[in-house]
């Protein structure tokens, strides 16, 4: 088998017995399934819950807290205790490990975005086992409406991944819940993401962690569209991983043989960055943006919203709705200016408020 970049995201779930600590035999049965993957010559980045479950015992509470600072204060004793079982156990198969917190702005800003990219490639050079979870100290928004579901969904991407596995107690998509719908069928393989498969999903987690099914979809989905094959279900042994990757995976695979692929650029601007205004466009414009590859001039542009500087991702409309996202070379304020007047009119900074490297269609 080729050598392969996985990231594996093991959810509280499959970490966790019924009391909501963690189960030392699902633990090991983990540390046995990935030392396999990384013997087989694969990349492997993890993307582990558990902080939270990990902790909250430890500050005295019965069941996992639902106000954000009990969750906050678990995850702060929880996740030196995950890291240090994850480094101790894998350390007996010489498999050297690396902490890393993120939150969304790792991947929202820019240059942030890049040194997240540069120091986990150079972990993967190094043979390094990265272990990712959100900085759920200090995050807000992650807690409150994010997961590790979607936070695995956007390493993939970030890293360009080959496989995404999500492993979670459930073996895979239903089209209805299969914990209250005895006859509810697997779906075992997909080639895209309806609405439909949405539906089907259900928002509910589990005691011990924030994603039902239906967040899972969602990062499937935005990893599917980053170019990223995935897998979503279960697993036991010591050769679930590589039993997955072979294909035979207790779960649902959504993948096809072409995925369109990104570069780090045009994945920034499609997926991570945050929009800073927006500009609308003539129709002459529009037809030199999506059919002909061209690059957007001020010429083109009949309205923008929003204050924006050079370097910051707008929205382009035009006459049929949202085009895409596009990196602008103008500020609002120079903009403003420039908008609706031909190249030999203008003193701008640039010929092209959009080029056409630093655009991305929706």
């Amino acid at each position: 088998m080729e050598k392969k970049r996985i990231v594996v995201k093991i959810g509280s779930s499959s970490l966790t017995n019924a009391k909501g600590e963690i189960d030392q035999v699902k633990f090991h049965d983990h540390i046995k399934a990935i030392a396999k993957l990384k013997k087989a010559g694969h990349e492997v980045i993890l993307v582990s819950s558990g902080a939270v479950a990990c902790g909250f015992r430890k500050l005295g509470y019965s069941s996992r807290p639902v106000t954000l600072k009990g969750k906050q204060a678990a995850a702060a004793v929880g996740q030196s205790l995950l890291v240090q079982s994850y480094t101790e156990q894998l350390s007996d198969y010489n498999i050297v490990t690396a902490q890393i917190l993120l939150t969304r702005t790792d991947f929202s800003k820019k240059d942030r975005y890049k040194n997240a990219y540069a120091t986990l490639s150079e972990l993967l050079e190094r043979s390094v086992l990265p272990i990712i979870n959100e900085n759920d100290t200090v995050s807000i928004k992650e807690l409150t409406f994010g997961d590790n579901d979607m936070l695995s969904a956007l390493v993939s991407g970030l890293v360009h991944a080959d496989q995404l596995i999500i492993l979670t107690d459930i073996n895979g998509l239903y089209n209805a819940n299969p914990k209250k719908n005895p006859d509810a069928i697997r779906i075992n393989r997909l080639t895209e993401i309806t609405d439909e498969q949405l539906g089907f999903a259900t928002a509910e987690g589990s005691k011990v962690g924030t994603g039902g099914m239906q967040s899972k979809i969602l990062a499937a989905k935005t990893a599917y569209d980053l170019g990223v094959k995935v897998f979503i279900g279960k697993g036991t042994g010591e050769d679930k991983l590589l039993a997955i990757l072979n294909g035979d995976g207790d779960g649902t695979y959504i993948e096809k043989e072409e995925l369109p692929i990104l570069n780090s650029q045009k994945q920034w601007i499609s997926k991570f960055s945050a929009v800073a205004g927006r500009i609308t466009i003539d129709q002459g414009a529009e037809i030199a943006l999506l059919q002909h590859g061209k690059s957007l001039l001020p010429a083109g542009v009949i309205d923008m919203d929003g204050e924006f500087s050079t370097g910051d991702v707008v929205e382009v409309y035009g006459i049929s709705g949202l085009l895409g996202r596009g990196e602008v070379l103008y500020s609002s304020e120079q903009l403003e200016h420039s908008m609706g007047k031909k190249t030999s009119e203008i003193d701008g900074p640039s010929i092209e408020v959009i080029h056409r490297d630093r655009w991305v269609r929706s």
